[in-house]
């Protein structure tokens, strides 16, 4: 951005983004208020009937954040869905795939406390792809540019995102999974994060 005397100034946020910005940070924060005063083993437990515990939530709503991000900034092939020769989306819809992708073996372990993970650790991440994606936000010419969804079953064919989707998306997402995190927080020791 230059001002009229053609001398270049930092991108000042404009309302919209700073709002949509925001709303993802409330979410955020509604999220890792769940977590707070929580040991690496708690983080790790699974109190409800679900698999999910809290420091794999937080795990996978950083990846889906990091990767969404990416999708902004390099377009579909930041989100590639390849299946193995061989395997289709029948196998492994059905769990009957011979062999997995590592794509979904990733997603799959982002919803568990790993040996070696630590919340201190998943929050650090976290907390730095937050500060990316204010960042990449900032720096991005028009919230309205898109870019077609990768291929994938659950994705419609042809189907494109405006960055301003993407936001919207995540703010959702992470809302959605905060309002989980509440209830294995609750369930977990019974403590509510409002």
């Amino acid at each position: 951005m230059t001002t009229s005397t053609g001398t270049a100034t930092s991108p000042a946020l404009d309302a919209e983004r700073a709002d949509l910005l925001d709303q993802l940070g409330a979410a955020r924060s509604a999220l890792l208020t769940s977590v707070r005063g929580l040991s690496d083993e708690q983080a790790g437990e699974r109190p409800t009937a679900s698999a999910l515990c809290l420091g794999g939530l937080v795990k996978h709503v950083a990846s889906m954040e990091d990767a969404w991000l990416r999708f902004v900034v390099e377009g579909p092939s930041a989100m590639r869905y390849d299946l193995p020769e061989g395997v289709t989306w029948a196998d492994f819809a059905a769990g009957t795939a011979r062999e997995y992708p590592q794509w979904a073996i990733d997603h799959r372990n982002e919803f568990r406390m790993l040996p070696g993970d630590t919340l201190a650790g998943i929050v650090e991440r976290y907390e730095r792809i937050a500060a990316r994606t204010a960042e990449i936000i900032s720096a991005v010419p028009d919230l309205s540019a898109t870019h077609p969804l990768p291929e994938a079953p659950w994705h419609e064919p042809g189907k494109v995102y405006t960055v301003r989707r993407v936001l919207a998306h995540l703010i959702a997402e992470t809302a959605q999974h905060a309002g989980h995190a509440d209830i294995l927080r609750e369930t977990l020791d019974g403590r509510k994060s409002s």
